[in-house]
């Protein structure tokens, strides 16, 4: 996801021969892309617009996630408040629900960290992951109503998936710190 000045840059692109790219060709030669069917300038002014789209696109989303993690966060707070049934089992449901809105706050740092570096960064997903795995793991060891009782090989499970989640947390922190990226 590379970023362009703007749609009327001129690109003076040439394809095979020496010849200017254009719409001169029925098929594109092999190896030329766009430049084919597209001149140089209209391929990347068309690749201006996808990547101007896509920045729209994932900034709705991020404020359709912040949206819905605040309206999840108030209606948990609201439920834990008014709630008639025993303080254990109300704490239960307020922290599976404050982990799901750290979950979607997360996804919306990714996104963030998406529009601003124009590529995809590994870590912040590992980190879902990991806090999806944990409250998993919470929903499963917290005895309340509802709750099937945790299998020995279904928790086996759940913890290898922690430990596999760290793992790639400092490898990926490891190959990406040599690299010189950084995740802000």
């Amino acid at each position: 996801m590379t970023c362009m000045s703007s749609p009327s840059d001129d690109h003076r692109d040439r394809v095979g021969d020496g010849e200017p790219a254009g719409r001169g060709s029925a098929a594109p030669r092999p190896g030329t892309g766009l430049h084919g069917w597209l001149g140089a300038h209209e391929e990347s002014w068309w690749i201006w617009i996808l990547e101007h789209a896509q920045d729209v696109v994932t900034l709705a989303v991020g404020l359709v996630l912040i949206v819905l993690a605040g309206v999840l966060l108030v209606a948990a707070v609201v439920d834990f408040a008014h709630a008639s049934r025993p303080v254990a089992d109300a704490a239960q449901d307020l922290l599976d629900q404050v982990l799901l809105v750290l979950i979607l706050v997360e996804v919306v740092h990714t996104v963030v960290i998406t529009l601003r570096a124009r590529r995809l960064i590994a870590q912040p997903f590992i980190v879902i992951g990991l806090i999806a795995v944990i409250r998993r793991i919470l929903l499963v060891l917290t005895p309340a109503a509802g709750n099937h009782a945790a299998s020995t090989s279904e928790l086996a499970l759940l913890i290898a998936m922690v430990a596999v989640f760290v793992a790639a947390l400092i490898a990926v922190g490891h190959f990406e710190q040599e690299r010189g990226f950084t995740a802000e």
